[in-house]
């Protein structure tokens, strides 16, 4: 009975010391936000085909972000992403789905970082399909909270 109560006794106490509680769990988004900085893009940016978008943007989180997605792709059906702060004039033209531009990359932060500008040159070639596009910026942390945000572009 005391090898019984004393196995029992160990395992409960190994335990306690192997769980983490829920109340340390990081359950805080990152953020993406344009404080102390030029963000771009923005709502209702246009761009035109061959140019190069200047992707600029600072990430921030409480604990240590992860990596970050930049995504775009065609708005010609006027979808939402609910997080645009800004409404755009529609484009009303018929457009091509298929020769639409199409960009969806990850990259990575520096390890450790809770704070990072980032930065890309992210360049549009010349023979897309005109017209609505989303801008689809998401950053996680190293817990995988994610936060995202889209913007509505235009391209010329």
């Amino acid at each position: 009975m005391k090898k019984y109560l004393l196995g029992l006794t160990a395992a409960a106490l190994l335990g306690m010391t192997a769980c983490t509680s829920d109340k340390d769990k990081d359950t805080e988004l990152p953020t993406i936000t344009d404080a102390g900085i030029i963000a771009n893009p923005v709502d209702c940016q246009v761009y035109n085909r061959g140019e190069i978008i200047p992707f600029h943007y600072r990430f921030t989180d409480n604990e240590e972000l992860g990596n970050y997605n930049l995504e775009i792709h065609n708005n010609f059906d006027h979808h939402t992403h609910g997080t645009q702060g800004k409404s755009c004039d529609p484009d009303t033209e018929k457009r091509n789905a298929d020769k639409a531009f199409k960009y969806n990359k990850d990259f990575a932060i520096p390890h450790g970082s809770k704070t990072y500008d980032a930065t890309q040159n992210i360049q549009i070639p010349a023979n897309v399909e005109p017209g609505d596009y989303h801008f689809v910026i998401r950053v996680t942390d190293q817990t995988g909270n994610q936060q995202l945000r889209a913007m509505a572009i235009k391209i010329k």
